[in-house]
């Protein structure tokens, strides 16, 4: 179990944060306030697991009294019992966070190898992640769209915002196949095709410091999705990062708020690239972990005919893709987050 020490470290520092609170003012109490909200459930489970122990400690003292006896044979054994179920939660609150869980985050989606289908099915994606954010409350901006004259996309970025949107998200990155007959197969075959889903927790200006001297930037004419409403000023705005090459676009009609846009994800880019140099650091075998972030990998497959969702890195397999596709994801969320908290436990344990 966790030593007592680390726990009353733990309950300490809440406490102090909670008086700081009440002193402080202006851009520190925000930073308080994160970091009382991130210790608040750990303390709660410290506290409920205490409470456990502590009737039992008193039920057991109750079994050398004969009129209390009955009464805490009674109780003893449910004590027991919910005594390892509170250990284990506290375990898990106390598993390190990832910094970024609390972030908003950008949504990015191509089409992989299969062509007009491939585009058609990243549209699907698309879709399926706009009504998930809907069903949860968060605020789903598209920033970035380059649409097929099919109705798929060759590029989409969206902005996602709302309560733990990167914790929830960030599994979703990697390679989705989808297997189905497409609209333009005249002969009824099964056609497999691709898309990538990238998910990055937004870079906030304290991660990432751009040197300008880095940084191209281009204005050009812009369009609208699918190439409609042609916008006769040269507001969009193209932005290269010449160390590493990663080039951002945004196509709003304000040049200014495009500037802002392409920045803001040329920051979150560069900060999630960051962050995969230092997982790979700490671990060589970081492509086989959940969550590895690693876009080459074959994550889930949509099969239309069988009617069957399987994400591949926990074998799941859910036979309710028309719920899944209408954005009902949560179940696969969950069991992606918990078998990520069960690997975090075992490596702990070792």
């Amino acid at each position: 179990m966790v030593p007592e020490e680390r726990l009353e470290q733990i309950t300490q520092r809440f406490g102090y944060l909670e008086a700081a609170m009440a002193e402080a003012s202006g851009s520190d109490i925000a930073a308080l306030a994160r970091e009382y909200s991130e210790l608040r459930p750990v303390v709660e489970q410290i506290a409920a697991w205490r409470a456990l122990l502590s009737d039992l400690s008193e039920a057991e003292a109750l079994l050398d009294d004969p009129d209390m006896r009955e009464l805490a044979e009674e109780e003893i054994p449910a004590l027991r019992a919910a005594i390892p179920q509170a250990e284990a939660a506290l375990q898990l609150a106390l598993l390190p966070r990832d910094e970024a869980d609390s972030r908003p985050a950008i949504l990015e989606i191509r089409p992989g190898t299969g062509g007009d289908e491939a585009a058609l099915f990243a549209a699907d994606l698309l879709r399926m992640y706009q009504r998930h954010a809907e069903a949860r409350g968060w605020r789903f901006e598209i920033i970035e769209e380059q649409a097929t004259e099919l109705g798929g996309i060759k590029e989409v970025v969206a902005h996602i915002r709302g309560d733990g949107v990167f914790a929830r998200l960030k599994f979703e990155s990697g390679v989705h196949r989808v297997q189905r007959v497409p609209t333009t197969e005249s002969g009824g075959r099964i056609h497999t095709s691709a898309a990538t889903v990238a998910v990055l927790p937004e870079a906030e200006d304290v991660d990432i410091q751009i040197d300008a001297g880095d940084l191209r930037i281009d204005t050009m004419r812009s369009s609208g999705a699918g190439g409609q409403h042609v916008n006769t000023t040269d507001s969009a705005v193209r932005i290269t990062h010449l160390p590493t090459g990663i080039v951002v676009t945004s196509s709003e009609k304000s040049q200014h708020r495009n500037r802002e846009i392409a920045m803001q994800v040329m920051k979150t880019r560069l900060y999630d690239l960051e962050r995969q140099r230092v997982d790979s650091e700490r671990s060589a075998d970081r492509a086989a972990q959940v969550g590895s972030g690693d876009r080459s990998e074959r994550v889930r497959t949509y099969n239309f005919p069988q009617g069957r969702m399987t994400d591949h890195r926990i074998n799941l397999t859910l036979y309710k893709l028309d719920q899944v596709m209408q954005g009902d994801l949560d179940e696969v969320i969950d069991a992606l987050i918990a078998d990520d908290q069960a690997r975090r436990l075992a490596e702990l344990g070792g």
